[in-house]
């Protein structure tokens, strides 16, 4: 089977979630710059075909200090933020003004033989975002550096409701006609949480947030990030951090930080399980909790493969609604990666952990040491003393947890009496 259809097929819940759902994505200046930025612009376009309603935010600093080095300027910044005096701001909106124009011709493409094919796509920027002055701070003045004041929530909506892609320039306008450079993470944040978007996405240079080992960081809750900018200091991967947190905390369900520099960064992270960015989110993206039975076909589609290979006992579906209060599992995106069943031993203090499975693409990510703690703290709620397991694959992982060998005397004759001598399982316990 071709790689491009099994990856449609995977692909295609998430096409459904997406559609109808607002996006706000911003690509700052050096995205724009980078060679790839033909590539965001046809994963910009395929987003639009398949019914997301796009709001693109740009920023424009490398196009900034190009033009104040043409001047003769020297730039500014007080804190990371640049001080816009009458003479910089020229240059900001010369910058910003050729910016949006180029973006809109190239979202304007039709090109007979490419993505762009066929898009017929409408553009629309405007006066959309109210700004006031940062003003003076700690003695600097900013003079035309601005914050968001408002987003115009209902007209950037009558556009996207006409499937217009609305383009939301750095730029900002107060009540009396002063224009204020602004900050595109500020724009990009205030434009998700004013929309009440279901996702903001933000392009850097790396593929995410990079910890201090060089690896990537794939989740965060937002009440984690501080510890990280703490980490990161000023680095600009932390303005995207902070962005995405705040983002979160102000009603946006997930912020998802992806490469510009990386071709298809954009549709991996969206239409992939495990995406390929940075993902900030109020809730979890995985979790542990306990079975329902809306997911045993999961649990099937999980256990099946194990049982074929004779590591698990076979359990028909059958079986399985009827144990399902046994069972714990940890989901992602909605299936069913791992899982674990505790049975009470009748007429004893015992309980036998059985059926431990992880999707084989999972097992280097703790999943197993996550069930068998939640399987242990079980048992203890149930009163139980020992956990017996019954294995012909796994011995010495279960040993490095504690467990010792034991025999079938040592089991309590309720499950003695079933045990399976063609099977020749080996018989561990651990004392809770």
């Amino acid at each position: 089977m071709p790689d491009y259809v099994n990856w449609l097929r995977h692909a295609s819940p998430y096409i459904n979630a997406h559609r109808d759902c607002t996006f706000v994505v911003m690509l700052p200046g050096d995205g724009i710059d980078h060679p790839n930025f033909g590539n965001i612009v046809h994963d910009l376009v395929l987003l639009h075909s398949l019914g997301v309603r796009l709001v693109l935010v740009h920023g424009s600093r490398p196009q900034i200090e190009s033009r104040l080095a043409a001047r003769g300027l020297t730039p500014h910044y007080h804190h990371g933020m640049r001080i816009t005096d009458a003479a910089t701001l020229e240059c900001v909106i010369d910058a910003v003004g050729q910016l949006r124009i180029a973006i809109e011709a190239r979202l304007s493409m039709d090109l007979a033989a490419s993505p762009m094919q066929g898009s017929r796509l409408r553009v629309a920027s405007g006066n959309l975002v109210t700004a006031r002055p940062i003003g003076v701070l700690e003695g600097v003045d900013y003079h035309h550096t601005g914050e968001v004041r408002r987003v115009d929530r209902k007209g950037i909506n009558r556009l996207l409701d006409e499937r217009s892609i609305v383009l939301l320039s750095p730029l900002g306008y107060s009540p009396t006609g002063e224009i204020f450079n602004l900050a595109c993470e500020d724009v990009a944040t205030r434009a998700a949480i004013d929309l009440e978007a279901e996702k903001l996405l933000l392009f850097g240079a790396d593929h995410g947030l990079i910890d201090e080992n060089g690896k990537l960081v794939r989740e965060l809750r937002p009440q984690q990030v501080p510890a990280h900018l703490l980490r990161l200091g000023t680095d600009y991967q932390g303005e995207l951090l902070d962005a995405a947190a705040q983002a979160c905390r102000g009603g946006v369900a997930r912020s998802h930080i992806v490469s510009y520099a990386e071709d298809g960064a954009l549709l991996t992270e969206l239409f992939t399980r495990d995406g390929g960015g940075t993902l900030v989110a109020q809730e979890q993206f995985e979790l542990v909790r306990e079975a329902a039975i809306e997911d045993v076909g999961g649990l099937l589609d999980l256990i099946s493969p194990l049982e074929e290979q004779g590591i698990l006992v076979r359990r028909s579906r059958e079986v399985l609604e009827r144990e399902i209060e046994q069972f714990s599992v940890v989901e992602r995106e909605g299936m069913i990666i791992a899982c674990a069943a505790l049975y009470q031993i009748a007429d004893s203090e015992a309980g036998e952990l059985a059926c431990l499975a992880v999707n084989p693409e999972y097992r280097h990510g703790g999943r197993g040491d996550e069930l068998l703690e939640r399987i242990e703290t079980r048992a203890r709620a149930q009163g139980l003393k020992t956990l017996f397991v019954l294995t012909t694959r796994t011995a010495h992982w279960f040993r490095e947890r504690g467990f010792e060998p034991s025999s079938v005397e040592r089991l309590p004759s309720a499950r003695a009496s079933l045990y399976n001598y063609q099977r020749n399982s080996k018989i561990f316990e651990k004392a809770l």
